[in-house]
């Protein structure tokens, strides 16, 4: 612990025993549960599309392919986990059964499963021994059941496929641990039969068989789909969210890239992108560049949302090596550009401060119980930050203290101009949530400040960053703030 550390309590104990502390401020709803707060720390999950689609060089199985095609020689859940561990993921989500009907467990209810494959000679069980891998290795464990049914002869039948699939899901939710989360989709092809899904009883059922766990569809109740495949967020994200103005299958995709700055309940936004351009496994595909994976990373976890990367396993039951290769060079990448937080270098102001506990210094401290808070009724909600010499950033990054619920609507950065000394604007974002990360052209001064233009209650930041990314600098048209102020802010614009 550092002696400005050591400091900084010594004072706040010292305060506590003469004066009183000043209360926490109001939380403001909605606000997330505890399950929803775990999710959103853990920033990237990883989906494993796998099943007999991996064999058949298929996206949608008909199911009507032959459970004998289904024969991983090698397949290795250990190494699914590992990977998502080493590589940053904080949970799996594996497709217990996809459209095609097929189940990657022995279902009792059905002879559509790996019980009928030559796997394991009938045996096998890959829920089971990824549950197991999860558990040993401290990830957590999600599973996707395909509400569409291909296979099964009582789809179209209301009562009698409702009855089917909650006794699938009670058979996963009752046999394999803790599952901390359950995908659900509206997925379902043109011409098929109709179908009424009683959700309402099965995230009922969910909740009561699985309490930890949240569930994920267009409509939450949970965490809500991001409306694209292309794991990008709206610029403005809000966990804010009317569950009621959302149907699974059938959600306005900007509302739900958007949010609800007026909404009602508390469903922040997943964002699912695949690795390949396929979400199961070809040997024709390969992987998204590095780059890319970066590019989605700020505009998923950098706009208030979960990273979901399906990393499909191939036939053999591994993940591939190309796949491998790209994370490790994405892991790498993201450390390179996160882990030297330049804002520690500099000395942190603010406008005002609620009280002795809720001081600017609590934004250069990682973690959501310490925030700083302005002093109440005030026209100016600023924090500064003053370095001994100038540095050079491309990237911003601001939290909030979410469990106190979402607030910043309108922001901006501004520095001193190292030759005029006068203030110019750097980069100006709308919502922040659990984390906003916006990028501009390079930029270098010794002063900083950070602007909360519009909240919905006076703003509490958790943490601020600065950073230097020197892979997107590369791409762009960087100068130490001889741009213009007019192009830069068009810059800026176009990547926020």
């Amino acid at each position: 612990m550092s002696l400005l550390t050591l400091l900084f309590f010594s004072s706040l104990l010292s305060l506590s025993k003469s004066t009183p502390l000043k209360p926490h401020p109001l939380p403001i709803l909605p606000l997330p549960s505890s399950q929803q707060l775990q999710w959103q720390l853990g920033s990237m999950s990883m989906f494993l599309h796998f099943g007999p689609n991996t064999f058949t060089d298929s996206e949608w199985g008909t199911g009507k392919a032959d459970p004998s095609v289904f024969n991983p020689a090698h397949l290795n859940a250990t190494q699914w986990v590992q990977i998502a561990k080493d590589f940053g993921f904080s949970r799996v989500i594996l497709t217990a059964k996809h459209h095609d009907g097929f189940c990657l467990w022995p279902s009792v209810y059905t002879d559509y499963s790996v019980k009928s494959s030559p796997w394991r000679n009938g045996t096998g069980d890959v829920v089971a021994e990824l549950a197991s891998a999860a558990a040993e290795a401290g990830i957590g464990l999600g599973l996707y059941l395909s509400p569409w049914d291909r296979h099964d002869g009582a789809y179209g039948k209301t009562l009698e496929y409702n009855e089917f699939y909650l006794s699938q899901m009670t058979e996963l939710l009752t046999k394999y641990g803790e599952i901390k989360e359950v995908w659900l989709d509206g997925a379902k092809g043109e011409g098929e039969k109709d179908m009424e899904y009683y959700f309402t009883t099965w995230f009922s059922l969910i909740h009561q068989l699985q309490p930890g766990a949240v569930i994920f569809s267009d409509a939450g109740p949970d965490v809500r789909w991001i409306g694209d495949e292309a794991g990008v967020a709206g610029s403005t994200c809000w966990s804010l969210f009317n569950r009621t103005d959302a149907k699974i299958g059938d959600t306005d995709p900007l509302y739900s890239q958007q949010g609800d700055g007026f909404g009602q309940d508390w469903v922040p936004a997943e964002c699912d992108v695949s690795i390949r351009p396929g979400w199961f496994w070809h040997v024709l595909e390969s992987p998204k560049p590095v780059a890319k994976l970066l590019d989605i990373y700020y505009n998923s976890v950098g706009r208030n949302c979960l990273f979901l990367l399906n990393v499909p396993p191939n036939s053999s039951g591994l993940i591939s090596e190309q796949d491998i290769k790209v994370l490790k060079e994405f892991r790498e990448l993201k450390n390179s550009i996160f882990a030297n937080n330049l804002a520690l270098k500099g000395f942190i102001n603010s406008s005002s401060v609620r009280g002795g506990q809720f001081g600017a210094e609590n934004v250069l401290e990682e973690g959501l119980d310490k925030y700083w808070a302005p002093e109440e009724k005030q026209k100016e909600w600023e924090l500064y930050l003053e370095f001994r010499d100038p540095v050079s950033f491309n990237v911003l990054e601001v939290q909030e203290p979410i469990q106190m619920g979402q607030r910043v609507a309108s922001f901006h950065l501004e520095m001193r101009n190292v030759e005029s000394g006068k203030w110019e604007r750097v980069v100006r974002g709308t919502t922040v949530g659990f984390k906003r990360l916006l990028r501009f052209p390079r930029c270098e001064s010794r002063s900083l400040k950070l602007v909360v233009d519009k909240a919905r209650a006076d703003p509490l930041i958790s943490y601020i960053g600065i950073y230097m990314d020197k892979f997107s600098d590369s791409g762009r048209n960087s100068s130490k703030i001889t741009i213009t102020r007019t192009l830069q802010e068009e810059l800026v614009l176009n990547d926020s």
